[in-house]
C-alpha cells in the first residue's frame, strides 16, 4: 500500500488525536481515493508520535537502506510463538491455510468456544489468525550502524515501537463491544459493536426478572379486562321486576275497611265494603306518588301535592284529576283472591266509570 500521504492531518509536531478525528480522516481518504491509514499510523496518531513514514519535520522520511545481503531470512508470522501464549495445532492449521480472519470471526470463535467449554484463543493465536506482525521479541535485532537518514529521524518512544495488544483479542474474551475506526454500515456484524452496544442482552439478574414479570402481568391484566368487556357485550341486560299476578288470601281474611298490609310488597290496598271487595292500586293520579292511608281521617292523602281521596279511592281535594285505579281481581281455583295489577280499571274525568265491570267473581270487584 502506498504511504507518505498526509491528507488533511496536521503536520508534525501535533497533539494526540482522538478516535473521531481519525475516523473523519479515514472517511475523507476513502472518498478521495487516497491510501487509508494503517494500524501503525493510527496507533502513532493516538499516542502523539510521528507516524512511521514521517520525519521529524513532518516530511516523508527517506527510504531505509537495504538490509545486508548476509541478513537472516524473515521468520514467518506463525512460525514462532508470540507473547501471550503458544499456538495450538488446530489454530496453526488455520494459519497455514493462508486465510486471514476478521475481528468479527475472532469474536464468533471465542463465543463458540465459551459455549462448548473450550479454552479461549490466546493473544498469540488471535495475532496469528489476524495476520498481524509478531511481537518484537521474535524480530531480528536492528543493525548496529544506522544510515544517515535513519540517524536524522527522531527516536520514537518505546511504547510506539511495540504494537499494542489487539483490541479484538481483549474484546472477544471480555464480551463487551468493540471500537472500530469509521462507521460500519447499519445491519452489518460490526455496526452494533461500533456504536458501543454489547453483543448480548440485559443481564439476567433478579431485578430484570422482576421487571419482566411485572410487564407481562400488566399485559395479561389488560387483555383479561378487554376480553371480559368484549364478552359482556353479548350478555342480555335483564331487569327483574316483581310478578304482576299474585294471590293475597281468602275473602274471609279481610274485614270492613282498608287493609294496608300489601302496600310495601305489591303497592295495593284491599278495600272491603258491606257488599263487595276490590283492590285499589296505590298510585296518585296526579304525578304518580304513593298516598298514605289516614285512618283517623278515613281518607288517603298524597304527601307530594296534597291530593285527597276517600276510603274508596275517589278524589275529592287537591290537584288529582280522577280517582285512583283499581286492579283486576278474581277467585282462583283454590278459593283465594288473585290480583292482576297489569290490568287496571279507571274512571277518567268526564267519562263512564269502569269500577263496576265484572260479574262479581271476575273483574273490578268481588262479592263480599
Amino acid at each position: 500500500m502506498a504511504e507518505g500521504v498526509l491528507g488533511r492531518l496536521p503536520k508534525w509536531p501535533r497533539n494526540a488525536l482522538n478516535n473521531s478525528v481519525i475516523a473523519a480522516e479515514q472517511a475523507y481518504r476513502k472518498r478521495s481515493g487516497l491510501p487509508l491509514l494503517t494500524d501503525a499510523d493510527i496507533e502513532a496518531l493516538k499516542t502523539g508520535v510521528p507516524m512511521p513514514w514521517e520525519g521529524g519535520d513532518g516530511a516523508p522520511a527517506a527510504p531505509a537502506a537495504p538490509a545486508p545481503a548476509a541478513a537472516a531470512p524473515a521468520v514467518p508470522v506463525a512460525a514462532a510463538p508470540a507473547a501471550g501464549g503458544t499456538i495450538s495445532p488446530d489454530v496453526q492449521k488455520q494459519v497455514d491455510a493462508g486465510k486471514k480472519w476478521s475481528k468479527s470471526s475472532i469474536a464468533a470463535e471465542q463465543a463458540r468456544r465459551k459455549r462448548n467449554n473450550l479454552a479461549p484463543l490466546n493473544d498469540a493465536e488471535i495475532t496469528a489468525l489476524l495476520g498481524e506482525p509478531l511481537a518484537p521479541a521474535a524480530a531480528a535485532p536492528a543493525p548496529a550502524a544506522a544510515t544517515p537518514a535513519a540517524a536524522a529521524r527522531p527516536a520514537a518512544p518505546a511504547a510506539s515501537a511495540q504494537p499494542a495488544p489487539s483490541a479484538t483479542a481483549s474484546v472477544a474474551r471480555a464480551g463487551t463491544s468493540t471500537t472500530y475506526v469509521g462507521t460500519p454500515a447499519v445491519g452489518t456484524s460490526k455496526a452494533a459493536a461500533a456504536g458501543g452496544v454489547p453483543a448480548t442482552g440485559p443481564e439476567d439478574n433478579e431485578v430484570n426478572q422482576g421487571r419482566r414479570r411485572l410487564a407481562w402481568a400488566m399485559v395479561a391484566a389488560f387483555l383479561t379486562a378487554w376480553f371480559i368487556a368484549f364478552f359482556r357485550f353479548f350478555l342480555p341486560r335483564t331487569l327483574f321486576e316483581p310478578a304482576t299476578t299474585f294471590k293475597i288470601g281468602y275473602p274471609s281474611d279481610f274485614g270492613l275497611g282498608v287493609d294496608t298490609k300489601f302496600q310495601q310488597k305489591y303497592r295495593i290496598w284491599v278495600d272491603r265494603t258491606p257488599d263487595r271487595i276490590f283492590v285499589i292500586y296505590a298510585r296518585c293520579t296526579h304525578l304518580g306518588c304513593t298516598p298514605d292511608w289516614k285512618p283517623s281521617e278515613n281518607k288517603f292523602k298524597c304527601p307530594c301535592h296534597g291530593s285527597g281521596y276517600d276510603n274508596e279511592g275517589i278524589n275529592f281535594e287537591g290537584p288529582a284529576p280522577r280517582p285512583m285505579d283499581r286492579a283486576h281481581v278474581q277467585i282462583a281455583p283454590d278459593g283465594q283472591i288473585q290480583v292482576d295489577v297489569a290490568k287496571l280499571y279507571q274512571w277518567p274525568k268526564g267519562q263512564a266509570s269502569q269500577f263496576n265491570e265484572g260479574d262479581g267473581n271476575n273483574g273490578a270487584w268481588l262479592r263480599a
